[in-house]
């Protein structure tokens, strides 16, 4: 069985302990989805364009950026380093020179059953310890959580403004 006590975090995080230990899962996670995609000669959120290309080819950036939830800077830069590295090639679209298109290259192609593995990897090395509905639970509030982050802010239906 599994050591089920958590670490004290420091004082100024006691008030949220919750918050505090979502950092450090996040944190342990994907530094080692990092190692293993550094094996891959890939960068971290590289795999999730990829991901997204091998769901659907030929996607423009503004459809990857939308897909991925990254800011366009980080986007446009890992594009960049993936067109460099032969993974993919980027040319302006039919419709609107603007408007650039993404497609895989065959480079980029082959690394989709090593991403899948590498993903299939973690997941297990993630899970190992926890039951069947541990693992469910766990994933309903963590989508449950970042939607109320992403909820943050925004005008809640029916309220009042004064």
């Amino acid at each position: 069985m599994p050591d089920s006590t958590s670490p004290e975090p420091p004082a100024t995080a006691r008030d949220g302990r919750l918050s505090y230990a979502i950092f450090q899962l996040a944190r342990a996670h994907r530094a080692r989805a990092a190692a293993m995609l550094r094996a891959m000669n890939l960068h971290p959120g590289q795999e999730l364009l990829l991901m997204q290309l091998f769901d659907k080819d030929g996607q423009t950036q503004a459809e990857l950026l939308g897909c991925v939830g990254l800011d366009h800077s980080t986007v446009s830069k890992s594009l960049r380093r993936m067109q460099d590295s032969g993974l993919l090639t980027r040319e302006p679209a039919s419709h609107d020179r603007r408007v650039m298109v993404v497609s895989l290259t065959d480079a980029g192609r082959a690394l989709q059953e090593p991403i899948a593995d590498m993903w299939r990897t973690l997941e297990q090395l993630s899970v190992r310890d926890l039951t069947p509905d541990q693992i469910e639970a766990f994933t309903t509030c963590a989508y449950t959580i970042e939607k109320s982050i992403g909820d943050h802010g925004r005008p809640v239906p029916g309220a009042e403004l004064d």
